[in-house]
């Protein structure tokens, strides 16, 4: 026997209301008196009433859905970075609040990125918070042209959002080089990031200036792009081109715990002969041998932030610092 399921219709006749009072309460969309409302969802509560979503989608034009993309080249990067999971945590958390789904949203092929950029531009989600996205990468545009809100945690190289969160990459880039030279280094090594994300280019020039400050040179600079293994081949060619330095900067925590595992199997010792520093403070560096020294990024508050945005944005409420910048510290372990 097929099993019915309560209607609008009868929570409006349980509660002794009209139906368009009922249907106020349950979409929150109006004004309803105190006594009205606590009617409405006692009866919800009594028939078991279950609001059709995707009716209400059509009429509210809403999905109450928001995506998450990260623009990774690989997705092994990001299952295996935990930069990411504090970021949708934070997210999801404040969207969870607000009755908001949170969707994941990963492409890595040229299809599969093909495929995302037209389901979100087809309005399947309210909103985007968009993650790591590279210089060059038409998703940010295809999204603007089809006035869906975005917020960015992060950017691209050369590009300042108009809405985004971000930590100050410039100013833990100083940290990171200040905390070497006081531990007395000065021939400091280089594992930056992708240099198609600002993020990337931010941490070194922060870096290199405090350098120059300090009237020292430039050591030698090996690019990887945050995995675990762009960071041992960037520490092997950085020990095949110049074994004299005393220190290395790497630009995530990843690279610098692979970095510090090259160095122990080239006999180096950390942090005695080197001295290493990374960048995110995760728990890939306390959990490193030796416990990394890192420059710690909120990044559960980050993605918390991102979303409170893009909350405002979809309320289309007045937003007066629509760019947000966390700041860094340093967080001292035994690698330096």
């Amino acid at each position: 026997m097929k099993e019915h399921r309560p209607t609008l219709e009868a929570v409006a006749a349980r509660a002794r209301v009209g139906r368009g009072t009922a249907s106020r309460v349950i979409n929150g969309s109006g004004p309803v008196s105190p006594e009205s409302r606590a009617a409405v969802l006692r009866a919800v509560e009594e028939l078991g009433y279950v609001p059709n979503s995707a009716a209400r989608a059509l009429v509210r034009q809403r999905t109450d859905t928001v995506a998450f993309v990260a623009a990774v080249t690989d997705d092994r990067g990001f299952w295996e970075d935990p930069f990411y999971s504090p970021l949708v945590r934070g997210a999801s958390a404040a969207l969870a609040a607000e009755g908001i789904q949170l969707l994941l949203a990963i492409a890595q092929s040229r299809q599969e990125h093909a495929q995302l950029t037209a389901f979100l531009s087809a309005r399947h989600v309210d909103g985007v918070l968009l993650s790591s996205l590279h210089e060059g990468d038409p998703l940010l545009g295809r999204l603007d042209a089809s006035a869906v809100p975005t917020v960015l945690v992060g950017a691209p190289a050369g590009y300042t959002p108009a809405y985004g969160v971000d930590v100050d990459n410039v100013a833990g880039g100083r940290l990171a080089a200040h905390h070497l030279i006081e531990r007395g280094r000065r021939r400091i090594a280089v594992i930056t990031g992708p240099l198609s994300i600002r993020a990337s280019i931010d941490r070194w020039h922060g870096f290199r200036a405090v350098l120059d400050e300090a009237g020292l040179a430039h050591g030698p600079v090996a690019h990887g792009d945050f995995s675990r293994v762009s960071g041992e081949e960037a520490m092997r060619q950085l020990l095949a081109a110049d074994e004299q330095f005393d220190a290395l900067f790497a630009a995530n925590d990843l690279m610098a715990a692979a970095a510090l595992d090259v160095l122990r199997e080239s006999g180096r010792s950390v942090p005695d002969d080197v001295a290493v520093v990374g960048f995110d403070d995760t728990w890939v560096a306390a959990a490193a041998d030796p416990p990394l020294t890192s420059i710690h990024q909120p990044l559960e508050d980050m993605g918390r932030e991102a979303a409170l945005l893009l909350l405002a944005r979809l309320r289309q409420d007045d937003v007066p610092e629509p760019n947000v910048l966390f700041t860094p510290r340093l967080v001292v372990r035994e690698s330096a």
